[in-house]
């Protein structure tokens, strides 16, 4: 029998439930079960993708033993360092530990891999494709300097790869050259690779036992122990997600990847490759239950410097480093299978309404934890001005559809307003915020209550929407409200499903014909059923929410009930923001 070999660029995608994440803040890399890279960006998120064959593109890095072998892998807590791990045919063990080193730069990317071999004896085969400009564009100047590292160029990036002397140069016609490395490992034995992205020419190598050491020790740094929550090890590997995908500006973006398609082949294809402020108010939301940790701090910082510098005309989302976010274009590249090549986003035409209430949310909960600087009460002031002069403006609305009245933004707005009236120093300025919250809540409710006692979506749509849920669980209107009481009870009726819940329903078709359900909804009714009491349907939501993810414990923003498929983006981020703030809540849950 002759043993397979992986392609050309490792190209074939996997379902998505088998990708790990490896991130450093500044990017990340999302590895397949064949060892395969087949996403990064350089230098940043938003960048041009070097590995690309996740949407069709060229350029990849693959560890994978020959023969025939089943999967596994796990990450080592805390952080992001991934152990894929083979068994092959004859009991054989394989693994790669990989990672990209801490502590992080935003013009330097340093991949990790040590090959190990667990058990008995196995060939591994390793290419590496060099591509940029999203794989149309192959690597040049590719050489083996007289030390046995080789180095290329790639864009503006100089490579340079080490622990592969050996490796040969294979010729792909007009797809460039890749670089093929077989090792014979047996028990006991490693071997490193290191390969290097700098904007710097001539950057010299890591040595690799202090690159391994620094980047365990900066997660160990990075991530707490997180004991005092319900799910330990998920909140801190939620934690660890969060930020690996935080930048040292403090942005957080909303995923890894852009294109994967929430739908096959229904156009709802996005690049969330950039930072949402509603994704980063949930964010140090979550993160302020758990204690005054630093995403809590990047988030408040981020979202501060936003709104000092654009005021009430906040932008729904921004580049990692506060820059204008590109308009949506096409790469023509096939796409990850049923969906399309997207870059950039037009969320950058948009008004928001509820970003200006997550604002004031997250600063409430920054200053419950004394992290509320002067800058950050200035930015809370500028967004409750914000709301006093827009609050009656159509507007996008947390699912950034056709501009409307929405509930769900006017009542966040007013949730935010009562949140930090109640922190505020000055009397008379935290009560006109109060004020004004009344007179949102009354305005929204006289036009916007269904006549059976629930919210609607808008005036003029009757329709239900999972938004909805946050009313209560932010502090718009209590709890004990019946209108919230009957919110809760008609979405858990209507928009669920074998216990996910769907954001609405788009068309006519049953739920999950039309799109997947939501997992962020999910978590939403697990905090509703616990603020009404009933700690067992809270639990149940929360644990099956959850459990929909690989074995990596990626979350993406949905998820196909009767597939049992990630769908989305991956991983995103307010989706393992939701679970943090679960696992902590209940955690101080009172029977």
């Amino acid at each position: 029998m002759t043993a397979p070999t992986v392609p050309f660029g490792a190209g074939f995608p996997h379902v998505l439930r088998e990708y790990a994440l490896l991130a450093d803040g500044e990017r990340g890399i999302l590895v397949g079960p064949r060892g395969d890279f087949t996403w990064m960006c350089f230098p940043g998120w938003d960048g041009d993708a070097i590995f690309s064959s996740l949407i069709g593109g060229a350029g990849a890095y693959a560890v994978t033993p020959t023969g025939r072998f089943v999967w596994g892998g796990y990450y080592e807590h805390p952080g992001l360092i991934w152990r894929s791990r083979w068994t092959l045919d004859d009991g054989a063990v394989v693994e790669c530990r990989e990672a990209l080193a801490l502590p992080a730069d935003p013009r330097r990317a340093v991949i990790m891999r040590r090959v190990s071999g667990v058990e008995g004896s196995a060939r591994v085969l390793v290419t590496l494709d060099l591509h940029h400009d999203f794989g149309r564009r192959a690597a040049r100047d590719l050489r083996r300097q007289d030390d046995g590292t080789w180095t290329a160029r790639v864009g503006e990036a100089h490579v340079r790869w080490g622990g592969a002397p050996g490796a040969k140069a294979q010729r792909h016609g007009n797809r460039g050259t890749e670089l093929e490395l077989e090792l014979d490992l047996r028990a006991g034995a490693h071997h490193d690779l290191v390969l290097v992205f700098d904007r710097e020419p001539e950057a010299p190598l890591p040595e690799v036992e202090h690159a391994w050491q620094g980047t365990e020790s900066a997660w160990r740094e990075r991530v707490p122990e997180l004991q005092d929550t319900v799910a330990p090890r998920d909140a801190r590997h939620s934690y660890a997600v969060l930020t690996g995908l935080t930048s040292a500006g403090g942005g957080m973006v909303a995923a890894a990847t852009t294109s994967l398609p929430e739908r096959a082949a229904e156009g709802r294809n996005y690049d969330y490759r950039y930072v949402w402020i509603r994704d980063q108010c949930y964010a140090g939301q979550a993160v302020a239950r758990a204690g005054a940790h630093p995403l809590l701090d990047d988030a408040v910082r981020f979202v501060s410097e936003r709104l000092l510098e654009h005021g009430p005309e906040l932008k729904p989302a921004y580049t990692t480093t506060g820059g204008r976010v590109p308009d949506q274009r096409q790469l023509d590249l096939p796409g990850y299978p049923g969906g399309y090549d997207i870059v950039g986003n037009w969320v950058n035409q948009q008004f928001q309404l509820d970003a200006f209430g997550e604002t004031l949310l997250l600063f409430a909960s920054a200053a419950d934890q004394d992290r509320l600087d002067a800058e950050g009460w200035q930015a809370a002031e500028i967004a409750a001005e914000a709301i006093t002069g827009r609050w009656q403006e159509p507007d996008a609305g947390m699912w950034e559809i056709e501009p409307d009245a929405w509930t769900h933004s006017r009542l966040i707005c007013a949730a935010g307003l009562r949140a930090i009236s109640q922190r505020h120093p000055a009397g008379e300025r935290a009560a006109g915020w109060l004020a004004l919250a009344d007179r949102i809540t009354a305005d929204t409710s006289a036009n916007a209550l269904h006549r059976t006692g629930r919210w609607q979506r808008s005036p003029g749509d009757e329709r239900l929407d999972a938004a909805l849920l946050l009313l209560s669980i932010r502090g718009a209107i209590p709890a004990s409200d019946p209108r919230s009481v009957a919110t809760l009870r008609a979405i858990e009726h209507e928009l669920t499903e074998d216990g996910y819940c769907y954001r609405y329903r788009p068309d006519e078709r049953p739920l999950g014909q039309s799109e997947g359900a939501f997992l962020l909804c999910g978590f939403l009714l697990a905090l509703a059923h616990q603020q009404q009491g009933d700690l067992v349907s809270a639990a149940r939501w929360f644990e099956r929410n959850r459990a929909a993810c690989g074995p990596s414990g990626l979350l993406s923003e949905e998820f196909d009930v009767a597939q049992r498929q990630l769908r989305g983006n991956l991983p995103q981020a307010f989706v393992h923001a939701l679970m943090l703030e679960c696992a902590v809540a209940q955690a101080h849950a009172s029977p």
